[in-house]
């Protein structure tokens, strides 16, 4: 069954509109993100084939897109992804110890696990230009900053 249909397939025709005509590759990333979030947030190959089909492009213009940035992703995730930036900044100032942290409070052993509920997953990211609030995560469209135990603690709590 396609997934390019209904609500999904008006979001990517929405996005593909706003490049000129005959330039629907554009709408490539777009397209990744809205298929992504209507299959519980990853990408499947069949899916990114799918999509290069309605792009008129070839699977691998698709796949270098996919493959390439960080906010796609090819596995299962929870149902609230936790992005953990480990870069210098946040490093320097403690995101090994929120990593422990989460992986304890979540009760999983390395990024890319899901917890037994399915609701959190943690990903290792890189900058994500926050550096003056590190450490920090996102969850969704939200940063999450200055975390300590105690901070992490009552976000998650609020997504439980």
């Amino acid at each position: 069954m396609s997934i390019i249909q209904g609500q999904v397939k008006a979001d990517i025709d929405h996005w593909i509109a706003q490049y000129p005509e005959g330039q629907q590759k554009s709408a490539v990333m777009p397209g990744l993100t809205v298929i992504q979030k209507a299959n519980g947030g990853y990408l499947t190959e069949a899916l990114m084939d799918e999509l290069a089909d309605y792009l008129d492009i070839t699977p691998i213009e698709v796949y270098e897109v996919a493959t390439f940035y960080s906010m796609y992703e090819h596995q299962p995730v929870g149902k609230h992804k936790i992005c953990v930036c480990t870069n210098i900044s946040c490093m320097l100032r403690g995101s090994d110890d929120v990593v422990e942290h989460l992986k304890k409070r979540l009760g999983v052993s390395d990024f890319g696990e899901i917890s037994a509920d399915g609701k959190f997953s943690i990903k290792e990211v890189e900058c994500l230009g926050a550096c003056v609030g590190a450490p920090m995560f996102q969850i969704g469209d939200h940063y999450h900053e200055h975390l300590t135990p105690e901070k992490i603690d009552a976000i998650l709590a609020s997504l439980e």
